[in-house]
């Protein structure tokens, strides 16, 4: 079986195949609250811890594949972390989130064992984009070649942003492409409405549950128009995409 990441990545999978498991740790909730949404919507599974003695019992527990470390922790810095952490695990990848710009902290942080570096206040993408980059050398797999999404007579590539059914070619808002991205990576599932805003608008949208509905049918008009349906609605429960019925 093989899927692609939301944002149109490859998506990564352990060696086993189950997805990449990151610690966040981080005394800021507002900063774990984000970082958490935005990796788990990579599709990997996240824990987080406020200190630094909760960061070294998680991983205990958790086994990360990466851990996104603050060098600045209530009860220890983030080289005292590291250090625990890699008598536990000596081989996992640590990405420093630091306040400081100073080159002789950044080397600091690296000189330790810590593999890379980020600066608050930092873009999501671009901790995504170095997590990814840390896993894959550390040895997860690609959990695909190509970055095509198929659902039946359906198919969503993400890298050209190309959706077509049955050969037909099918011109999508940017808005209509995540949110039938989203529900193509969950073929079958039912995906409430909260789902559908926290994955395809951004996490503080202030809009209405209504603005979902709006956008389902507008995806029915361009993908289900003159066609048997692919988009299905499950009353009080929210929508889900499978396979048209072979009559």
């Amino acid at each position: 079986m093989t899927t692609t990441s939301p944002q149109g990545r490859t998506a990564l999978l352990r060696p086993d195949g189950s997805p990449v498991r990151v610690l966040v740790v981080d005394d800021e909730t507002s900063i774990t609250e984000l970082l958490s949404m935005a990796l788990r919507y990579e599709g990997w599974q996240i824990r987080s811890a406020g200190d630094g003695t909760g960061a070294v019992r998680t991983a205990r527990d958790f086994r990360p594949d990466a851990v996104v470390l603050d060098m600045m922790l209530p009860d220890m810095d983030g080289l005292a972390v590291l250090g625990r952490l890699r008598r536990e695990l000596p081989d996992v990848p640590v990405l420093f989130l630091t306040a400081k710009d100073a080159v002789e902290d950044r080397v600091a942080g690296l000189t330790a064992g810590g593999d890379d570096y980020v600066t608050k206040p930092f873009s999501l993408e671009e901790v995504v984009a170095r997590l990814r980059g840390l896993i894959r050398r550390a040895g997860a797999a690609d959990r695909r070649a190509e970055s095509v999404l198929v659902v039946g007579d359906l198919t969503l590539d993400e890298d050209s942003h190309e959706v077509a059914r049955a050969g037909h070619d099918i011109h999508l808002t940017a808005t209509e492409f995540e949110l039938l991205r989203f529900l193509m990576r969950n073929p079958r599932r039912v995906l409430s409405k909260a789902q559908i805003l926290d994955r395809v608008w951004s996490y503080d949208f202030g809009g209405q549950a209504n603005v979902v509905e709006l956008y389902i049918s507008y995806l029915r008009r361009k993908i289900d128009a003159g066609r048997e349906p692919m988009i299905h609605t499950r009353r009080g429960a929210g929508y889900l995409i499978k396979p048209a019925a072979v009559a």
